[in-house]
């Protein structure tokens, strides 16, 4: 199968950039007809690469591709997940090249989407061809790719209720995650949960001459940067009532195994450009980032911003908060908490408004399992070393939704790195993870079907 790799390397990266030419932005209206073509592009990749079926999907937003290669109904199936809308650019000035032009550049390909999640969808389209042209697919494989993922696979849920006999299978393999560095490989065994809200503080019902009622009037923008403050104590604790009553605690002997992950506090320092780092008191930054759950504001704004001066009290202010949410937390429950709580601390000098977004569950993957071991032996034998188990701190909520409604695990055998700056410019996807992925599906596709016998 290297053989057949290294032989086909050129046509196998050709065939990816032109994936990440297509500006699949399923946040925006605009784009929908490109977010159409990803899913043809995948749809016409699956059947050249020896598919018996693949087809496009419709849903209420955007549709979803399912393809399936049956080589034997007694053999375990693999359903492959993954997703091809990516998110949006801004702040497009940050860009070193456009990011629909992908280039490469020392080894990295440089373009929206090229890790998160296009570059790693399409290694396992490509696995499944060398798969086959080497007469080495050892398990049916089932792909569901989705156009919903940035903003918050809202339509997966109905498909996966209306297709469970369709979506039949073993296990289920995602790559949106990463690894902890090349020549040390690990595998995802913990997601955070999210849950994701949109708050609006409204003064006067117009804008209002900041020297005539100034002082005089609540001033929508200083109100809700002084609410968003109060939900942190000076040790970065939540201080939304209830938030931590389902939190698990770990023992310190489960938190010295996570910090045995290797780990360079300056050189993480170095790779941000920050003197130093900042969280909830009492953890360190894998354990911040990986058991702990957070609360922070992604986006706010109001009043005037362009060039010059305005002198205005504006009549509204926004931001969006999102809240990453550890094992037994529910984000339906966090919703609800962070709800009541930010009504409650608003003054009545203004009117809040919170408006829930999207949210998932956390969720867990046994080290003990066949698809845990399977990926394990997998990168063991394309790495040379045996793979760290680790927590990943983001949030991939469909992975409790297919728990929940089809009663599968999900293994995460992700390869991308904390380096290659996805969700900001200047996205990146290293040629060695992109190879050594389609490297090693074929092995977790060989160790899964010898270890389910």
């Amino acid at each position: 199968m290297i053989e057949y790799i290294n032989k086909n390397r050129t046509r196998f990266i050709d065939e990816l950039l032109a994936f990440l030419r297509i500006p699949s932005i399923s946040a925006r209206s605009e784009h929908k007809t490109d977010v159409q073509n990803a899913a043809e592009f995948v749809k016409a990749k699956l059947l050249e690469a020896g598919a018996d079926l693949a087809e496009i999907c419709p849903t209420a937003g955007h549709p979803i591709v399912y393809g399936e290669k049956i080589v034997n109904p007694s053999l375990p199936t693999v359903l492959v997940y993954g997703h091809y809308d990516v998110q949006p650019v801004d702040p497009l000035h940050l860009w070193d090249s456009p990011p629909f032009e992908p280039v490469i550049k020392d080894e990295k390909i440089y373009a929206r989407g090229a890790c998160d999640d296009k570059g790693q969808v399409y290694m396992h389209v490509k696995a499944l061809e060398v798969m086959l042209k080497n007469n080495a697919l050892a398990c049916n494989v089932k792909f569901m790719i989705e156009g919903e993922e940035e903003v918050g696979s809202s339509n997966l849920a109905t498909f996966i209720q209306q297709n469970k006999t369709r979506l039949k299978a073993d296990i289920i393999l995602v790559s949106d995650t990463g690894i902890i560095a090349n020549d040390t490989p690990s595998i995802d065994v913990g997601l955070r949960g999210l849950s994701y809200v949109e708050v609006e503080v409204t003064g006067a019902d117009h804008d209002l001459h900041s020297g005539v009622y100034g002082g005089a009037v609540g001033n929508p923008i200083n109100v809700l940067c002084e609410m968003i403050a109060s939900m942190k104590d000076s040790n970065k604790h939540i201080t939304i009532p209830h938030f931590y009553d389902d939190v698990v605690i770990f023992t310190e002997e489960e938190r010295a195994e996570l910090n045995k992950a290797p780990f360079s506090l300056d050189d993480y320092k170095k790779y941000l450009d920050i003197d130093d780092v900042e969280g909830e008191a009492g953890y360190t930054t894998l354990e911040r980032t990986g058991i702990r759950p957070t609360l922070d504001v992604n986006g706010i704004w109001g009043g005037y911003t362009g060039e010059g001066a305005k002198t205005v009290l504006p009549s509204k202010a926004y931001a969006k908060i999102s809240m990453r949410l550890v094992p037994n937390q529910s984000h339906e429950k966090i919703t609800e908490l962070f709800q009541k709580h930010f009504e409650s601390i608003a003054p009545k000098s203004v009117r809040v408004q919170v408006r829930p977004h999207h949210g998932g569950n956390p969720a867990l993957t046994p080290t003990d399992s066949v698809g845990y071991k399977a990926a394990s032996l997998a990168m063991e034998a394309t790495f040379g070393k045996k793979p760290i188990p680790t927590r990943g701190g983001g949030s991939i909520p469909i992975v409790a939704l297919f728990e929940q409604e089809l009663g599968l695990k999900t293994v995460l055998m992700g390869f991308g790195l904390d380096s290659d700056a996805i969700h900001s410019p200047n996205e990146h996807y290293g040629l060695f993870n992109y190879f050594k992925g389609i490297e090693t599906i074929p092995l977790f596709f060989k160790y899964f079907a010898e270890l389910s016998k």
